[in-house]
C-alpha cells in the first residue's frame, strides 16, 4: 500500500507517536533522555514550534506539536536523524533505531487539545515509569511538571494549555491539575490514537450515533477531529498539491521565485544570492525563501543549500517572508515572474 502524504498548514496541531524498531527501547538511561529533550528543546525555540505536551517512555515518544511556517515533517527529520546518529555512536549500534514512519495526527484543537494534553502526560503513570500523580508533577521527562512549574525550563508552551483553565495563573494550574487527576480512571484511549473512522469521528459514541441517524462520516486515519473538520482539511490539502503540481506543470520552480522574489524589493536576481544585510535585500530573501518552502514544497535544506544559509537562517527567514507577505499583501502570481 502506498503511503499517505502528510497533511500540514501553519498553526496545525500534530499528536505524534514514535516507537522504537521492534519495540526496542530508544532511551537507555538519562543521558539519552536529557539529549533528545536537549534537541528537542532547540528545534522548538528555533522554529516557532509550540511543544504543548510531551512524554518519552523507554520504547516510543509522545509530542503534540502545534506548527509555525516549518512543516512538521522537517522538524521530526531534522529531530529523529540526529537523535540516532548519537544514539548508535553512544552505544556502538548500527541501523534503524525508529520503528518505519512516526504517526502523525492532525487534530481538530478545539475538540481535542486538552484531552490530549492528559492522555499524553498521563503516559509514564500508566507505564510504570511512575507510581503516584505526585511523582509524576516531578517526573522530569514529561511535560506535566512544567505546567505545574513544578519543573522549569522555558521551552514548553505551557500558555496556551492553562489559559483555558483560567485567567490567574494560579487557579488555572490548579484547574489542569485537577483535570489530568480526572483522567486517570479511564486508562486507554484508543479513539486518541487509533483508526480513521472511529478518530475522525470523534470516537465511539459519535460513531454509533452517526449510525442509528444513518448518516456518513467523512474519515481520514490522519486525521483526529469531527466530520466537517476532516473535509475541510482534506480539501485543504488537496489545493495545496493542486496548486504545487500546477507550479511543476507550468515549469515554475525556484529560479521564478527568485526572480520574482527580487523584483518586488528593486533588486537583480544575482542580489537574493550574494550575502549581505541591506534591508531589500534580507526582505526579498527571506520572501523567496518563504514562498519555496510553502508554494513548492521546498525544505528548508533545500533552499540553504540554493542561496548559501544554513538550514537554521532560512527557517528565521521563512518567518519574515511570512510577516511581510502579510503585511505587504504580497502573493506569488505564475507568470509574472
Amino acid at each position: 500500500m502506498l503511503r499517505q502524504a502528510r497533511i500540514d498548514s501553519p498553526g496545525a496541531l500534530h499528536h505524534i507517536i514514535c516507537r522504537g524498531i521492534e519495540c526496542s527501547p530508544i532511551f537507555q538511561d538519562d543521558i539519552d533522555r536529557d539529549d533528545f529533550v536537549g534537541h528537542l528543546a532547540a528545534l522548538c525555540t528555533e522554529t516557532s514550534t509550540k511543544c504543548l505536551a510531551w512524554a518519552l517512555i523507554p520504547n516510543h515518544f509522545h509530542l503534540l506539536l502545534q506548527t509555525g511556517t516549518i512543516p512538521v515533517a522537517t522538524i521530526m527529520r531534522r529531530l529523529l536523524t540526529g537523535y540516532a546518529v548519537r544514539f548508535n555512536r553512544r552505544h556502538g549500534r548500527h541501523g534503524h533505531l525508529f520503528q518505519n514512519r512516526y504517526k502523525s495526527i492532525l487534530c481538530q484543537e478545539e475538540l481535542y487539545l486538552l484531552k490530549l494534553v492528559r492522555y499524553i502526560h498521563l503516559n509514564p503513570l500508566r507505564a510504570g515509569q511512575v507510581n503516584s500523580l505526585e511523582e509524576l508533577k516531578v517526573f522530569p521527562y514529561c511535560g506535566h511538571g512544567r505546567l505545574l512549574a513544578t519543573t522549569k525550563d522555558d521551552w514548553q508552551t505551557i500558555e496556551t494549555v492553562l489559559e483555558r483553565f483560567g485567567k490567574r495563573v494560579f487557579s488555572a494550574r490548579k484547574g489542569y491539575e485537577a483535570f489530568v487527576a480526572d483522567g486517570v480512571s479511564q486508562g486507554q484511549r484508543p479513539d486518541l490514537i487509533g483508526g480513521g473512522l472511529i478518530r475522525s469521528s470523534g470516537g465511539w459514541r459519535r460513531v454509533k450515533q452517526n449510525r442509528q441517524a444513518e448518516l456518513e462520516s467523512k474519515s481520514d486515519e490522519r486525521i483526529l477531529g469531527e466530520g466537517q473538520f476532516v473535509e475541510e482539511v482534506l480539501r485543504e490539502a488537496e489545493e495545496e498539491l493542486a496548486r504545487r503540481t500546477g507550479y511543476e506543470y507550468q515549469g515554475i520552480g525556484f529560479d521564478e521565485l527568485l526572480k520574482q522574489a527580487a523584483r518586488q524589493f528593486a533588486q537583480e536576481a544575482d542580489d537574493l544570492l550574494r550575502p549581505g544585510k541591506q534591508p531589500a535585500r534580507v526582505n526579498g530573501r527571506s520572501l523567496l525563501c518563504f514562498w519555496a518552502v510553502r508554494d513548492l514544497g521546498m525544505t528548508a535544506s533545500e533552499v540553504g543549500r540554493r542561496i548559501g544559509l544554513t538550514q537554521s537562517a532560512v527557517s528565521r527567514a521563512v518567518q519574515r517572508g511570512e510577516k511581510l507577505s502579510v503585511e505587504m499583501k504580497i502573493t506569488f502570481l505564475a507568470g509574472n515572474a
